[in-house]
């Protein structure tokens, strides 16, 4: 299991919770910029969580048939079963979010303001 699946899912459940927008808005003081923060982590962690999967399942990859495949498809079909299992990116940055784990800085050139 990699670090990243480790970190991510060891206290995560994986349902959705109603979340105090009061909460998520304290943290900057603005609800549409914690929004925007909690998504922008939430497209990074589905990208490396992607990117693993790929890399998992291409070890797969092969052009030949044979008995092992059968075998094989298996493998596959476990690893990608863990991976659906996985809380939703959304779920993990707003939990990231809502403890503080997400380092964010507000630029002097926002145009929002």
């Amino acid at each position: 299991m990699s670090k990243l699946r480790r970190q991510l899912s060891a206290n995560t459940l994986n349902t959705v919770e109603t979340k105090s927008l009061l909460d998520i808005k304290s943290r900057t003081g603005n609800l549409y910029e914690s929004i925007a923060i909690i998504s922008k982590r939430a497209n990074q962690i589905n990208i490396v969580i992607k990117e693993e999967l790929h890399n998992k399942l291409e070890e797969f990859a092969s052009h030949t048939d044979s008995l092992e495949e059968i075998h094989e498809n298996k493998e596959q079909i476990e690893i990608s079963k863990a991976y659906e299992k996985m809380p939703n990116p959304a779920i993990l940055a707003t939990q990231e979010f809502l403890e503080e784990k997400i380092y964010h800085r507000k630029n002097d050139d926002d145009l929002f303001r």
